[in-house]
């Protein structure tokens, strides 16, 4: 024994036996059935709105393991969406346990952005004593939609998930996810070059990048590819004092990046709600057809917005005009995926 001992101890330095890895931990964030939808930083935090994971596991209940206090959102088994708001540590989501069995599980967080300074770094999940996760079958294609606040669901009652992008993903059974930050521009703004003195982040500039924030690493592209990507900037630039010149320019730049690190994808440019920049941006999807980009189109969306029903403030969709703008949407999301 002891001779078969030195032996493998001697063969395991010259290499000639592999040491085995160790099982990962069911639930821990390096476990590879969770699944990650979305832009996540290398320290499982989820970036931009609307990113979420889903796994599936077994036994009767389960606790998400969160490093600092935190808003976020979740479903069991697809249920109704719980928030769990300023919560930190080991946070139970089955007060109630569940049946024995196999289940799903969906958690999305809140955007830190702005005056909200949530931290978003997930640290896994608590399962039963002998749990286990799998895998959930995974959508064949996915839609990305790019935007503002409007795409974030600002004032939404569960904000991102209330959104139009959102609730087009999830009736249509795609994945998805929102790069999208209230207060976005499309141009980088200054202060100094901002009419109202503050400064914007642009999404021609950031779309790139995992995160919307100063210094943010770049984005690798081939984590995913959206069959489809929706365009809906501009309310912000507006209130900036872009002009029209600037704002095309911008524009067809940022179709441009999106083709670029989106090959294959189908575009859709859409007129925002209100109905500014509507010539600018028809002209922009022009100049890029004109390219050679074939697989770009402008999405008019003339008669779509009632800001007296829709909205609270007049610009923000509340959860009704969520739910009607994604009506009026996801035919042209559709017709786009099965192409």
């Amino acid at each position: 024994m002891r001779l078969r001992t030195m032996l493998t101890a001697v063969l395991l330095t010259l290499g000639v036996l592999a040491v085995p890895a160790p099982a990962l931990a069911a639930g821990e964030p390096t476990d590879t059935n969770i699944e990650y939808e979305g832009r996540w930083s290398g320290a499982y935090v989820p970036q931009w709105a609307g990113a979420y994971l889903r796994v599936g596991f077994t036994g009767t209940s389960v606790a998400l393991k969160q490093r600092g206090t935190i808003d976020f959102w979740y479903s069991i088994d697809g249920g109704a969406y719980t928030k769990a708001t300023n919560v930190s540590g080991t946070v139970n989501l089955t007060p109630v346990r569940l049946a024995v069995g196999q289940h799903s599980l969906l958690v999305s967080y809140r955007i830190v952005a702005g005056s909200y300074t949530g931290d978003a770094v997930f640290q896994g999940l608590t399962l039963d004593a002998g749990a286990n996760t799998y895998k959930l079958p995974k959508p064949a294609k996915g839609v990305e939609f790019v935007g503002d606040s409007i795409t974030a669901g600002y004032t939404a009652t569960n904000m991102a998930l209330s959104a139009y992008p959102w609730i087009i993903g999830e009736n249509l059974g795609v994945s998805h996810t929102q790069i999208a930050l209230s207060g976005a521009c499309l141009r980088e703004l200054t202060a100094a070059q901002s009419t109202r003195g503050i400064r914007c982040y642009g999404l021609e500039n950031r779309y790139t990048k995992t995160g919307f924030q100063d210094g943010a690493a770049d984005w690798n592209f081939g984590r995913y590819q959206p069959a489809v990507v929706v365009v809906n900037i501009g309310t912000n630039d507006s209130g900036h004092g872009v002009n029209s010149a600037d704002f095309r320019t911008g524009y067809t730049n940022l179709l441009r990046i999106v083709r670029e690190k989106n090959p294959n994808a189908r575009i859709l440019a859409l007129r925002i709600f209100k109905g500014s920049w509507a010539a600018e941006t028809r002209q922009s999807v022009l100049d890029r057809q004109a390219a050679g980009d074939t697989k770009v189109t402008y999405v008019d969306s003339t008669g779509w917005w009632d800001g007296a029903t829709m909205s609270g403030d007049g610009t923000h969709p509340n959860d009704y005009g969520h739910r009607v703008l994604a009506g009026k949407l996801q035919p042209f999301v559709s017709a786009a995926l099965a192409s």
